[in-house]
């Protein structure tokens, strides 16, 4: 049974049910999933919807959406609507809307978000690679951890889209790399359009454009330990769906490499129009099944695969999830988000035992003084990891280094944050010393107000916290906060001498006053009697 489907053990069920709904807007469909969510986060979908639209024709085309498209997606996603309506669901609390490539990378797409929400008064969401990879993670996590023959192999997570292929490596839970290769089935097939060439030599180019990406991969898995490929999406579901006669959607099922090769040879020899009247297809659908599927065998036969692991869990599935534990950052998303961080730390030679302690400084920083920051837990996330990479730009030069930081931040990859989240890191990483954020400094100038305070304040969080470790000992790893009057009184127990440490705030500590107006002042938390 499906992880997030599983029922309570014992008791009955709670009665707290909340009804949500999540649509997500792909290259050749829209795709609605209804589901429940019970008092204790578990998940039971009600419904699934799919309609076939030409998204990914327009924008790999001509880099925009069509206004005959945009009309179509309207008239899909009112539709959807209604239905929403009819499972009485809130709009738009309880609605998620989220686009990927297709939209993302069309010029015009404020324009499509904009005329979608006159039309139907539904937010779109342009999801992010990062996004992307984060909520496919929370899809198959709970796979990754309860499968025997996932434990110990370094398990490689797919799925082929229309625009571009998503990758996630994991290993004992851990997610070593994420990638996305601008590569999907109907980006393929739009690129080979046209070309004339007899059909052998246009699937030749297909399987060699295909190829690079196949390297690619076999670059970032380890050459030592087993390999297991779980291939998401729904041409591998169909493939599935035909070759598997006993094929539990819900479950993992190991579908044979040979056989889904000869099905695979066997489609991309059809025509559409063979396609979609023999294995009853959308037009989209038989478009895109042929790359799709090669793209699995290819890269199975790559590993020397005798199966391939393929399930029903999609990107809604993760919403959905996502919806359920409430809080979208979870503690084993954000353990996901800070070993990735360290890796990146390691990479560029960081004192890591300076920078992981300046981070449990600032972390703990952060749980105390809640009452003046005010910033959710994703900020603290974001400032862990600032204070993790406040230093890397010592690998270029120690001159200028926290703007050194900010750049190789800014152009590094880290599990889970997109470009917006990358950017508030960086700035906090830059700000870590030096100059107070200034609105014509690089990067900070596109920022809203709610995140230009943001950055003020953790920058700030990030100051003391270097401050505290001045010795870069380790020495100060307890402490408490207290606001009295005007200041700021960090009490630490069991010290000698502070002397250091209050020079560095007294040199630092401004951006602190400056944003919270409170002065930072250090104190010997003395034993009682």
């Amino acid at each position: 049974m499906n992880a997030l489907n599983a029922e309570p053990a014992g008791g009955r069920p709670p009665t707290s049910i909340k009804t949500v709904a999540v649509i997500d807007i792909g290259a050749t469909s829209i795709r609605m999933a209804i589901g429940e969510i019970d008092a204790v986060g578990r998940v039971r979908t009600l419904d699934t919807l799919a309609q076939a639209v030409s998204l990914g024709k327009d924008t790999f085309s001509d880099n925009i959406i069509r206004k005959s498209t945009m009309e179509e997606c309207c008239r899909v996603l009112r539709s959807y609507r209604q239905i929403v309506q009819q499972y009485q669901i809130r709009i738009p609390e309880d609605v998620r809307v989220v686009a990927t490539s297709a939209v993302r990378e069309a010029r015009n797409r404020l324009a499509f978000i904009d005329r979608v929400y006159i039309a139907t008064g539904l937010e779109i969401d342009p999801m992010d690679e990062a996004e992307v990879n984060r909520v496919t993670f929370l899809g198959v996590e709970p796979y990754l951890r309860d499968e025997p023959s996932l434990a110990a192999a370094q398990t490689v997570v797919m799925e082929v889209g229309g625009g571009s292929t998503e990758m996630l490596l994991v290993h004992q839970g851990n997610v070593i790399s994420a990638h996305t290769f601008r590569m999907g089935s109907l980006r393929l097939r739009k690129a080979l359009e046209g070309y004339n060439a007899p059909a052998a030599k246009v699937q030749r180019l297909m399987a060699s454009q295909i190829q690079r990406m196949v390297d690619e991969v076999r670059r970032l898995v380890s050459d030592e330990g087993r390999v297991e490929l779980i291939a998401l999406g729904g041409d591998v579901r169909f493939a599935a769906a035909q070759l598997l006669p006993d094929w539990q959607p819900e479950q993992l099922s190991r579908l044979p490499v040979a056989a889904l090769a000869d099905f695979t040879s066997h489609l991309i020899t059809l025509s559409d129009d063979r396609i979609v009247h023999r294995h009853h297809l959308s037009f989209p659908e038989a478009e895109t099944v042929g790359a799709a599927l090669l793209s699995y065998v290819m890269l199975a036969r790559a590993f020397q695969l005798e199966h391939i692991l393929v399930t029903n869990t999609n990107l809604r599935d993760g919403l959905l999830h996502e919806i359920a534990v409430r809080q979208p950052w979870t503690h084993e998303f954000r353990h996901q988000i800070v070993r990735s961080a360290t890796q990146l730390a390691t990479r560029y030679h960081a004192d890591l035992r300076h920078a992981g302690h300046v981070a449990r400084l600032v972390s703990r920083l952060f749980d105390q003084l809640q009452a003046e920051h005010q910033l959710d837990p994703r900020h603290e996330v974001l400032l862990h990891v600032a204070a993790l990479l406040h230093e890397i730009g010592g690998f270029v030069s120690n001159r200028s280094l926290h703007k050194h930081s900010m750049y190789l931040i800014r152009n590094s990859e880290i599990f889970g944050l997109g470009k917006r989240s990358l950017l508030l890191v960086a700035l906090v990483a830059r700000y870590h010393r030096r100059a107070s954020p200034q609105p014509m400094h690089e990067g900070y100038a596109t920022l809203n107000r709610e995140d230009r305070v943001a950055v003020a304040k953790m920058a700030a969080l990030l100051r003391v916290a270097v401050a505290l470790d001045e010795s870069r000992s380790q020495r100060i790893d307890d402490f408490t906060c207290r606001v009295e009057d005007s200041r700021l009184v960090i009490s630490i127990p069991q010290a000698d001498d502070l002397s250091l440490e209050q020079l560095a705030i007294q040199q630092n500590g401004s951006l602190f006053e400056e944003v919270f107006g409170l002065r930072v002042l250090l104190r010997i938390a003395r034993a009682a009697g």
